[in-house]
């Protein structure tokens, strides 16, 4: 039987904030948790998120975005929305799942340079993992 607690991990695009953060979760915490991310308008992985990640040995470049819709019907034990957007228009159809939001600043929607960018993309990653050591140390 399979202890662990399923979380989705909810954004807008699927494409920065909560793939870095399933990809964080899942590598320091994945004995304890199944995880999955999607977003509410998915659109696809952004190459600075897979750098950021690769930077820290988590390789994410595998990972596809995903549409909310995908989930729908199934049971998760915590639902995690990284803006604003995606808990505002986060469906209801999560049932018992508890629910927890912080938001992010988004690193996809940042202009300038290449290093600018990926310098906010490191910035966000570290912020998900400081908050999702501090979730994984006090989920039930």
């Amino acid at each position: 039987m399979n202890d662990k607690k399923r979380v989705l991990i909810l954004c807008t695009g699927n494409s920065a904030r909560s793939q870095m953060a399933e990809g964080i979760l899942r590598h320091d915490a994945g004995e304890r948790f199944d995880v999955e991310s999607a977003g509410t308008t998915p659109g696809s992985v952004r190459p600075e998120a897979i750098a950021a990640m690769q930077e820290l040995g988590m390789d994410i470049s595998r990972h596809r975005s995903k549409s909310v819709v995908e989930f729908d019907g199934q049971r998760f034990d915590y639902v995690i929305t990284v803006c604003d957007s995606a808990r505002e228009t986060c469906p209801v159809f999560f049932g018992g799942a508890k629910r927890l939001h912080r938001s992010f600043d988004d690193p996809a929607a940042r202009h300038g340079s290449d290093e600018e960018r990926l310098e906010l993309f490191r910035r966000v990653r570290d912020e998900l993992r400081a908050y999702l050591t501090d979730f994984a140390q006090n989920a039930c």
